[in-house]
This record gives structure tokens, C-alpha cells and sequence, in this order.
């Protein structure tokens, strides 16, 4: 039977059932990875209970290695005897492979397709049947391996006119096709267009605000697609069905404020919630996703999460190589140079299971801004007018708490804090229940059950402090509330969570320590609103609580996070933020031609008290550079300190896309540092100095600059700007 076109289908068959095992075995392999299986608790979990598990696999993959081996050998035995058999068929069957030095792997590539072309039904909807002239075609005109056919040049269409002049962006002033395009149908959806039409006057107050600013200044209008992963059935969706139960609601407050952004400033936008519309937008051919689009990305930007992320590199083929500049990532917490870097990360242990995309680190966009190395993207909370403040400071009840958090889980063990509560305020919790009290409550806590948001709101404005129990981390409601006249309260957390000691953070791609339960509401806003206490220290605890209701407090909201200030940013990112330009390496200073020459001056000087580098006045600014230059300032760094606390402690901001214009020798020179040698090397700490030792050192790879890091071996040269007052994300001269 060997050779026959139906054993060959039983093969392909096996082949890409064991593959399908396989996949489903590594996504049980993640889930593992997120579980409780990694708590360290090696008594309950020994290590060498999950070696039959990789045992297998290794079987598994061996299998299929073996199926696959027997199936090319097949399509070979077919391929000669089909050839054989048939006289040659006119032009197609008289293509030889070329030997051109400009395209090294056509060869390699025709060998592949010979074996495997029929392995993802996508070929074959490119014109790919079996022949070496459709293999050749295939790969020289929608893949780009081999060198374009000479006799298909005769018949190539005729250049493509010039592109259209683009349509200028004008801001929107109703936001009813918005919720169009958005959808319905989940849960999520009616959410997140209830909060848009909640906010809709602010939002339109704020965008007319804006425009005036702008003073009619031209803005092109790009085409976007926003891509909501994690909504998808392919991903789960398990935020759509706890949307009424009392489930996280962070990420989708930050999408529909993104929505609103984007829409408001003008630009042409496409939503999907479904892996099937985002084929349909991205031009997917029908197959397993091996195979390019099939037509040029219509897309300027495409805003999504890691999910869709993964769904889009499944799906695009080589395609997404080429268009994933175009990505922003919308990624709570943070994705560092370290974990981004696919090879340093694996090379260096950094590699989870979110990482390694080899993204510019600022194409992740996070909700607070704690990683400089990423964009800080944000939300948006309501904002009060005078008298909306003034009415809520005459009525506050200063013995009245709220505590933080709509789950039951996060009130267990939390009795003797909520004891000592109790002895002086009254207590109100939002946790959520469907028929009986939840037993982690207790009795004499007044609990509302899950509010929506506006009687939530009215609760918020009542009461005097809102107070969490370390848990959410990092969410929109201590903002809300501090944005409604309450004082927030929240535990230190020593030593401070992080990736190396907390399950929380196990996996997630930074290695970022997070002192406290919110940590952007402790260094950030800070006392009067914010208290930040030992709660281990009762005495700390219960002093702190006296003090508050004593207190006169007002309503505060960060510029940054209210509708204007979130306009601000978007505006200025879609600007200024390119990631498929590749920006030249600024070039190293002229030698002089005689003794009379002088060399241009170096474009950093030494500040007038020696302390740091500033740009110099006189030198040319780059044209491609945003931030401006002259925002920039280089500081050396303490050996414990990473850039983003050596920036913070001389009131500036870590600015990572300034660290091509110190990453040199000269830089260490002008501040005063001995180099007895200069490495170029892989590290996220680079550029930095050994000053023990007088080693000085290089960064060679762009990817792995990083605000984030530190060794005690170390000082590293920090590149630092200048911020807007109530706008960390820009510098005075963005806008």
C-alpha cells in the first residue's frame, strides 16, 4: 500500500493528530505554570512527580518525528512516480531551483515545501500543487525566499499608483457609532459601553479641551484595529460571565477608555472580541495560519493584549514578523527588556510564559506607570466639579469605611484588622453573594452585596476611608475613591512582592517589586490621601486609623488619569511613537582632518555643578528623536539602585529611548569614570561600570536597554528627562 494517495492521508492524519497532543499537552504545561503547582511547597508537590509527564512528551514528539520522517518519504515515492509517469506539463515542470547568493535559503525552503506542502491546506490556496514552478512561484511572490521568476516578470501587473493623500483626523463629538462598533452580546461589551456613556460629557468636555490646545495642528488619520484577546472564546473568556459576580473588572475599564480615546481623536476603528472577525480583518487564508496574509495589512496600528497576540502570530505566518511593529500591547503589569528578548531570556532564565516577543519594550502599554521601559497607557476616573467636591466634603461621615474588594477570599484571616476597624468605624463591604451571607463577612460588617458602579460611587462619597487587604493589586478603585473625598489605606508589604517570593507575580514578565498593595497610590499621590502601614504593627495600624478620621481631606484625581489627560497621551504616542522606522545609530564624532581641525563638540556636557550630562544647547537636535533631546539628562546610578529610582530620586523620569545617545565609551569619560577596558556585551544592565575594577561596559543589543535592574557590581548610567506636572508620561516639550 506504500506510495498510495490513501496512506498517505492516514500519515498526514497521525501526524497531525500526535501534533494536536502535543499542543494541548504544553497548554497543560502552562496552566501547570499558573497554578498551585508552583507554590514551592516541594513537600506537597515533589518535583519528580511531573517526570512521567516530560517522559511522555518526549515519546510523543519522538512518534511524531517518526510519522512525519515516513510521511516525506511517501509524497517523495508519489512525487517520482507522478513525474514519471506524466510527460512534462508545458513551463511548470521545467523550473530549476536558482543559485543566487542573495537568497540563501530558496534551496532549503523548496526542499521544505517538496516535503510538507500539502501539511496546511493554505498552499494550496496560494496556487501551490506539487511542482517545483508552484513551489518557486509560491516562494518568490508571496513569501519572499526565492529570486522572482524571470518569465513571470513579463506578465507582472503594472506598478501600483501612489498612495492617496491621508484623511486628517478630526476629534469626534458623538460617540453613538462608537458603541456600534463595539458589539454586543457579552456581558463585557454591555460593560464597557455602559461605562462610556457614563463618562460620555466628560469625555466629549475633554476632547474639545484638547483640540484647542492642539490649535488646528494637522494629524493624520490612522486605521485601527482593536483586538480584545482575552475576551475571545478561543481564550477562555472567563471575564465575561464574572462581570455580574463580582469578577475583575480593571482590564475592561482600561479597554473602554482606550475605545473612547481612540474614537474621540479621530481615527478609523475596527473592534473584534473574536478570533474569526480578526482573520477576516487581518486577511487570514484558509489553513493552520502557516501561510501569509493575503494582502497587504490595512491596519496602522493594531491594539491588543497577550492573547490576541498569540492568536495573531498563530495566524499571520510570516506576516506577522513583518507587521508586529504595528502592535501595541496592552499589559497590566509590565513587560521588561529581560523577559521581551526571546534568546537573552532564555539564555539568562528570564523566559515565562509571557514573554520572549522581541517587541520594542514601549509597544507594551501598562494601566499605572511603573515600567518606563513600557508606555504607560492608564484609564481614566471620574472627574467632580467644584461644587460636586464641596457637597461630598459637608457630607462625609467620618466613621464610615468601605474596604476594597468584591471577592470572599480576600477577607478571610483579615479578622483582627477588621476588629480593630470596628472599634471606631463603621464598616461597609461590596462583596458579592447570591443567596447566603458569605461566611468570611463578618456580622458586623454592613455588606451591600455587588452595587453597580454609581451606587458604588455614592457609597464611596459617604464614606471617609476606603482600605484594602493587600489584594487586588494595582486596580482602578482606590483611584475612585480617592477621587471621591476618601482617605486609602493599604498594608507595606516587607520584604516587597515580586516574581521571586509571591505566586501572584510567579511567571509574569518582570521582575518588578511591588512594596505595597498600590504601589502608584503610595509614591504618586501619597499622605494626606494615601496612608501606607505596617499592618503586622497594630499600634501602627490603629494609630493611623484615629488620625484619618480626624483629617480633612478634599477629593484629588492625577491629571493623568482623568479623560484629558489620557487624550493627551494617546494623542501624542499615535504621533510620535514609530517602531517600524529604524532609527540610524547616532555616529560616532568626526576625526579631525589637520591639527588645526577640531572635532564637533560632543553633544553631552557636563552640568554646570558636575554632577550629570545634559544635552548641550549648542548641539544639533536629532530629528527622529521623541522625547526631545533636550530633556535628556545622563546620572550615574548607586550600585542597589536601577534607573528607574536613580531617575525618580532627582525628581526625573528613566527614558529608555535615550540610551543609544550615552551608550558610549566618551560618556564614561565625561563624568570622571576610569575605564582600563571597554566590553560590548548582552545585558540588561548595560551600559554600566565595574568600579571596583575599572571595567566599563557596552550594551550590544537595543532590545535589552532597561530602565528595570540592578547588581550591586555595578553603577550604571542612567538616561533621565524632564516630566509635565501631573503627566509622567511626557516630558514638558511632548505635547
Amino acid at each position: 500500500v506504500l506510495g498510495t494517495l490513501e496512506s498517505r492521508g492516514v500519515l498526514r492524519r497521525m501526524s497531525d493528530m500526535l501534533e494536536v497532543l502535543m499542543k494541548r499537552m504544553d497548554i497543560l504545561a502552562r496552566l501547570e505554570n499558573n497554578t498551585d503547582f508552583h507554590r514551592g511547597d516541594e513537600a506537597r508537590f515533589p518535583l519528580d512527580r511531573f517526570q512521567p509527564a516530560a517522559g511522555l512528551m518526549e515519546r510523543i514528539q519522538a512518534i511524531a518525528q517518526n510519522v512525519s520522517d515516513i510521511a516525506i518519504k511517501v509524497d517523495q515515492i508519489l512525487r517520482n512516480s507522478l513525474l514519471s509517469g506524466k510527460g512534462v506539463d508545458g513551463r511548470r515542470d521545467q523550473c530549476e531551483v536558482p543559485r543566487d547568493p542573495k537568497y540563501p535559503d530558496c534551496a532549503g525552503k523548496v526542499e521544505w515545501m517538496r516535503a510538507r506542502w500539502t501539511s496546511d491546506p493554505c498552499y494550496a490556496f496560494f496556487g501551490v500543487d506539487g511542482t517545483e514552478c508552484s513551489f518557486l512561484i509560491y516562494l518568490s511572490e508571496v513569501e519572499w525566499f526565492c529570486p522572482p521568476l524571470p518569465w513571470r516578470n513579463r506578465t507582472a501587473a503594472s506598478p501600483s499608483p501612489p498612495p492617496l493623500p491621508r484623511v486628517q483626523a478630526a476629534f469626534q463629538s458623538d460617540l453613538a457609532h462608537l458603541l456600534e462598533l463595539i458589539g454586543t452580546g457579552k456581558e463585557s461589551l454591555s460593560f464597557m459601553k455602559k461605562r462610556i456613556r457614563h463618562l460620555a460629557q466628560q469625555w466629549l468636555r475633554a476632547a474639545q479641551r484638547l483640540e484647542t490646545k492642539l490649535n488646528g495642528r494637522q494629524r493624520d488619520q490612522k486605521h485601527i484595529l482593536i483586538h480584545i484577546g482575552f475576551l475571545t472564546e478561543e481564550s477562555g473568556d472567563v471575564f465575561s460571565p464574572r462581570v455580574l459576580k463580582g469578577g475583575p473588572l480593571g482590564e475592561m475599564v482600561q479597554w473602554a477608555d482606550i475605545l473612547a480615546a481612540l474614537f474621540l481623536l479621530g481615527h478609523s476603528l475596527r473592534v473584534t472580541v473574536s478570533l474569526k472577525e480578526l482573520q477576516s480583518h487581518l486577511g487570514v487564508p484558509p489553513g493552520r495560519g502557516n501561510c501569509p496574509l493575503t494582502s497587504p495589512l490595512p491596519f496602522d496600528l493594531i491594539y491588543t493584549d497577550y492573547h490576541g497576540l498569540q492568536q495573531m502570530k498563530q495566524h499571520m505566518g510570516l506576516s506577522f514578523k513583518k507587521y508586529r511593529c504595528r502592535v501595541r500591547v496592552i499589559d497590566t503589569f509590565g513587560t521588561e527588556p529581560a523577559y521581551n528578548h526571546e534568546e537573552y531570556a532564555t539564555l539568562r532564565g528570564y523566559r515565562t510564559n509571557w514573554g520572549y516577543w522581541n517587541l520594542q519594550p514601549t509597544q507594551f502599554m501598562t494601566m499605572f506607570p511603573h515600567t518606563p521601559d513600557n508606555s504607560f497607557m492608564g484609564f481614566v476616573s471620574e472627574e467632580l466639579n467644584r461644587t460636586e467636591k464641596q457637597f461630598i466634603k459637608s457630607n462625609k461621615v467620618s466613621s464610615m469605611a468601605v474596604v476594597y474588594g468584591k471577592e470572599a477570599s480576600i477577607w478571610k484571616g483579615k479578622e483582627k484588622f477588621l476588629a480593630i476597624l470596628n472599634k471606631y468605624m463603621e464598616i461597609h463591604g461590596t462583596v458579592y453573594y447570591e443567596t447566603q451571607r458569605p461566611p468570611e463577612v463578618p456580622a458586623f460588617v454592613k455588606n451591600h452585596g455587588l452595587l453597580p458602579q454609581h451606587e458604588f460611587q455614592q457609597l464611596l462619597r459617604k464614606a471617609k476611608l476606603f482600605i484594602g487587604f493587600g489584594f487586588p493589586y494595582e486596580g482602578p478603585a482606590p483611584l475612585e475613591a480617592i477621587a471621591n473625598g476618601c482617605v486609602f489605606l493599604q498594608a507595606r508589604f516587607h520584604p516587597p512582592h515580586s516574581s521571586l517570593n509571591h505566586e501572584f507575580f510567579r511567571g509574569k514578565p518582570t521582575s518588578r517589586e511591588v512594596s505595597s498593595q498600590h504601589p502608584y497610590a503610595e509614591e504618586f499621590i501619597g499622605k494626606p490621601h494615601v496612608w501606607t502601614v505596617d499592618y503586622n504593627n497594630s499600634e501602627e495600624f490603629e494609630a493611623a486609623i484615629k488620625t484619618i478620621m480626624r483629617s480633612q481631606v478634599d477629593p484629588y484625581l492625577p491629571y493623568e488619569y482623568t479623560c484629558e489627560g489620557m487624550l493627551e497621551r494617546i494623542h501624542a504616542y499615535i504621533q510620535h511613537q514609530d517602531f517600524c522606522t529604524t532609527l540610524p545609530s547616532p555616529p560616532p564624532p568626526p576625526k579631525a582632518k589637520s591639527p588645526a581641525m577640531q572635532s564637533p563638540p560632543n553633544p553631552l556636557a557636563l552640568s554646570p555643578n558636575a554632577t550629570h550630562l545634559v544635552w548641550s544647547p549648542s548641539s544639533r537636535q536629532d530629528p527622529h528623536s521623541w522625547p526631545p533631546l533636550d530633556s535628556l539628562q545622563v546620572w550615574l546610578s548607586e550600585p542597589h539602585h536601577t534607573c528607574t529610582e536613580t531617575c525618580r530620586r532627582h525628581g526625573l523620569v528613566c527614558e529608555p529611548t535615550f540610551f543609544r545617545f550615552l551608550n558610549k565609551k566618551e560618556v564614561f569619560l565625561q563624568l570622571s569614570i576610569t575605564c582600563d577596558s571597554t566590553e560590548s556585551e548582552m545585558n540588561h544592565l548595560y551600559p554600566a561600570v565595574a568600579e571596583g575594577v575599572h571595567e566599563c561596559y557596552l550594551q550590544k543589543e537595543p532590545l535589552l536597554f532597561s530602565c528595570a535592574g540592578y547588581n550591586t557590581k555595578y553603577r550604571r548610567l542612567c538616561p533621565c528627562r524632564d516630566y509635565r506636572k501631573g503627566q509622567v508620561a511626557l516630558c514638558r516639550d511632548c505635547l
